[in-house]
């Protein structure tokens, strides 16, 4: 399964806001399935969703 990655948000947001979980409730609430992923390597929160698979 593959993945588009919508948004990229860094790990270090001020306390008590996550910008990435907005972002991904605003795409949810427009009809696509975005969810919030932790990429570990580059220490940020990436917004994906489902993309085409590729043969």
């Amino acid at each position: 399964m593959s993945t588009k990655v919508l948004q990229r948000f860094p790990a270090g947001a001020p306390r008590g806001s996550w910008p990435a979980e907005e972002y991904a409730a605003a795409r949810r609430a427009q009809g696509e399935p975005a969810t919030v992923v932790m990429d570990l390597t580059s220490d940020t929160f990436l917004v994906v969703v489902p993309g085409p698979d590729e043969d």
